[in-house]
């Protein structure tokens, strides 16, 4: 393995196996411990939401990242929060290990203790009020353990690079690992996304605990989610009435051919619009090096925060309609004087969300 080099992400230098140069693609996992480029956006929205957790506790927070890899994330976030926390990085690797501590001595970390340990083992030692799971591939066989360690009204991060099951290409793979059944269609990131979230609602649940999405978004080799949890049958049952199946053809989009349902999955809210908001306040005084493609992002976020669940998209409507499509202004504004709401969403280039009925968008889409 070639030696640890300086890389430096924000306003931290850290020392990391350099694997893959490229700023796109979800890499290959040859090496131990892993770092990848194309996640710096992934890591910079967590200094964003980990800084809102921190200023909006009334106690010091104890912040996991629990596949630390590279340790990079973790290392961020000592370097570049304020307030009073702490952060704990784990990994059960070796050399991920070997790496973290250089890393913490090098660049003399005070409010950082690194862990050698099974994850889920340390869940289950102690409690933290944000746990970030980022595992190569599938996050759900930690969200059990996550859910029983988190404080009320904590942060649970969760990353699936499991796309392909997520989004219906291998559906008897979502079904083993989600319990759930997804579907390949021009919407299927947010499909992908509301089961995740399904999972961690319905985890939840078992504990009498409820969750409210944060933030929520899908990348082309990436879901990432952000909940809130918090304690009571209550906020478990409020939750509970967003996780349902949905019958396919009620999906925008879903080949006519499909009957199945879909699901169980999560059709509440995917972000909360308020503190979305904050994360864009705090973004201006924050150094970070996807700070455009963020403030596009959390724009988009905003806007969709309060849209119905699922889309269209301009192309895959001009297919079925056998029509060129007209622009998407104009689209909108017609949808908007005949009184229905209409947003971009940020999953699709040519998607939008609205409360028009197929008829009524196929009325104003000629």
């Amino acid at each position: 393995m070639k030696a640890a080099e300086p890389i430096k992400e924000g306003t931290t230098t850290v020392f990391v196996f350099q694997q893959k140069n490229s700023s796109k693609g979800p890499g290959t996992k040859e090496h131990a411990p892993f770092y990848n480029p194309a996640m710096e956006l992934n890591r910079d929205l967590s200094i964003l939401v980990n800084q809102w957790l921190v200023n909006t506790s009334k106690t010091p927070v104890h912040i996991l990242d629990g596949l630390a890899a590279s340790g990079i994330r973790g290392l961020r976030l000592s370097h570049e929060l304020t307030g009073d926390f702490e952060v704990i990085l784990n990994d059960w690797n070796d050399e991920a290990f070997s790496l973290i501590q250089q890393n913490i001595s090098k660049g003399n970390f005070q409010n950082m203790v690194a862990y050698q340990k099974d994850l889920n083992v340390l869940l289950s030692e102690r409690r933290y009020h944000s746990i970030d799971i980022d595992p190569f591939g599938s996050p759900i066989s930690f969200i059990d353990s996550a859910m029983r360690s988190v404080y009320h009204k904590g942060l649970i991060a969760c990353t699936a690079t499991d796309t392909a099951a997520l989004c219906g290409v291998f559906p008897t793979v979502c079904h083993r690992r989600y319990g759930a059944w997804p579907l390949h269609a021009p919407c299927m990131h947010e499909i992908g996304l509301r089961i995740l979230l399904g999972v961690l609602c319905r985890e939840a649940a078992k504990y009498d605990r409820g969750i409210d999405p944060i933030v929520s978004y899908a990348t082309d080799h990436y879901l990432r989610v952000y909940v809130q949890v918090k304690n009571g049958k209550h906020q478990a049952n409020k939750s509970m009435e967003h996780y349902t199946t949905v019958p396919a053809q009620d999906v925008p989009l879903a080949s006519p051919s499909t009957t199945k349902d879909i699901g169980p999955l999560w059709l509440g809210k995917l972000a909360n619009k308020d503190v979305v908001q904050e994360l864009r306040t705090m973004l201006s005084s924050k150094e970070l090096g996807t700070k455009h493609a963020l403030w596009k992002l959390l724009d988009t976020l905003e806007e969709e925060a309060e849209a119905p669940p699922f889309f269209y998209t301009m192309n895959d409507l001009g297919s079925l309609l056998k029509q060129s499509s007209p622009k998407r202004d104009v689209l909108f504004e017609r949808l908007q004087t005949k009184g229905y709401t209409v947003t971009r969403t940020h999953m699709h280039p040519t998607g939008f969300k609205t409360t028009a009925t197929f008829e009524a968008i196929k009325e104003v889409f000629k």
